[in-house]
């Protein structure tokens, strides 16, 4: 594993996470860090940094990234997903929006108003070290990976999504751990759930 890649990753999660929460805007992440940070340790090298935010929060949340040192990078329409970089890392964040019934779903593009798992933002909070950062919830990690390959006609099931699969259905089937506390959240503890505070 490159320890010193690794390293930055997580300087920028963090880093992220806590200009996310002075705007009172919510992430989620997604992907390969979305499994470490809830298995506690980093697993693999990661090519980049995958979130979730809604779309109504982009607007302010890429002014404060431009301002932080972040550059804006050419990639899919933006009414889908944002890409960002910063000493040689890439965040990118795919835009979530809700339907008429709440549910949360795909924010634009040919799959615009398809539904995300359900549960998929219900409150999950990963840590690595002192780190601890919303992800998205450990079924609906499964189900995007298993998923994928069908939803996207074309990309196929690559050997490093059944791994992260069997991972997350590992430590899933082990005793409950102790969910991280508000205190210990470093960027601030405004995004935690009531049920998670105290």
């Amino acid at each position: 594993m490159d320890t010193e890649r690794t390293t930055r990753q997580l300087r920028l999660i963090t880093e992220t996470v806590r200009t996310a929460d002075a705007l009172g805007v919510r992430l989620w992440l997604r992907g390969g860090w979305a499994m470490d940070f809830f298995l506690g340790e980093p697993t693999r090298d990661h090519t980049d940094i995958d979130w979730f935010v809604r779309q109504r929060d982009v607007e302010a949340l890429t002014h404060a990234l431009l301002r932080s040192g972040w550059e804006r990078l050419p990639g899919p329409p933006a009414d889908q997903q944002l890409d960002f970089a910063k000493q040689g890392e890439e965040s990118s964040f795919a835009l979530l929006d809700e339907d008429r019934c709440g549910h949360v779903v795909v924010a634009g593009g040919p799959w615009a108003g398809e539904r995300w798992p359900e549960g998929m933002l219900d409150g999950s909070l990963g840590r690595i070290g002192t780190t601890v950062c919303p992800v998205t919830s450990p079924a609906a990690q499964i189900e995007i990976k298993r998923m994928m390959p069908v939803w996207v006609p074309g990309r196929p099931r690559r050997t490093k999504d059944s791994q992260d699969i069997h991972a997350r259905e590992t430590a899933l089937r082990k005793p409950a751990r102790r969910n991280p506390r508000a205190t210990e959240h470093l960027p601030g503890a405004s995004w935690i759930p009531r049920r998670h505070k105290g």
